[in-house]
């Protein structure tokens, strides 16, 4: 990756978690979403969730997309492209401009991108996984970003990662950001003790 004079606020977490995953398959940012914004995404996470606009989540694409708490038990609600919502639009804008410095850098060449909110509630949990589908190689990076606050490690919900040599275990503490490659890391949400809250999502290309 190119070295750059001078970076600022957001570029230099933009380096840092890009690098992390160089070096080690897997980059983990803490503050990467700020205290005020993770915040107002808790907010709209918890008031779509009291309008019944979460909807339980599945497995796999098209023909075959499955519904099974065996193995999931997350409610999701996908982020508009365009969103009202001035958290929204401020999150997603985060998103454009770390793509395009991944870009800028990387030579990734992706060029879109999806996330949806996710809730876990207490005892839920998804089994080990990968998140590139079979039938679709779009997905080449995951993100995921957590809206928790206050998250204490004796709550559980870790984000469990299998790496080729170690397993690492994440909590989900409240503006952390965990960046990955979809298609080569398996994945698990371990249960929790209290309800879990994140953002997930895949950078793509084609």
């Amino acid at each position: 990756m190119a070295v750059h004079a001078s970076l600022s606020a957001d570029e230099e977490r933009f380096e840092s978690i890009i690098q992390n995953l160089i070096d080690h398959q897997l980059g983990q940012e803490d503050g990467f979403l700020n205290s005020d914004l993770v915040k107002q995404l808790r907010i709209n996470l918890e008031l779509y969730y009291s309008q019944n606009q979460m909807h339980e989540a599945g497995i796999g694409k098209n023909e075959q997309f499955d519904k099974n708490k065996l193995i999931r038990g997350d409610s999701i609600k996908w982020i508009d492209d365009a969103p009202e919502n001035p958290a929204e639009q401020e999150f997603l804008e985060i998103v454009q401009n770390f793509v395009d410095y991944l870009n800028k850098t990387c030579y990734t060449g992706i060029d879109s991108f999806e996330f949806h909110y996710a809730r876990y509630d207490v005892g839920s949990f998804y089994k080990r996984h990968r998140d590139q589908f079979r039938a679709d190689s779009g997905r080449k990076f995951s993100l995921v970003f957590y809206l928790n606050e206050d998250w204490q490690e004796s709550y559980g919900g870790q984000l469990v990662i299998y790496l080729p040599t170690q397993t690492d275990m994440v909590f989900p503490v409240g503006g952390r950001a965990v960046f990955f490659k979809a298609d080569e890391i398996d994945h698990e949400v371990n249960v929790a003790s209290h309800v879990r809250y994140s953002i997930a999502g895949w950078l793509k290309k084609g």
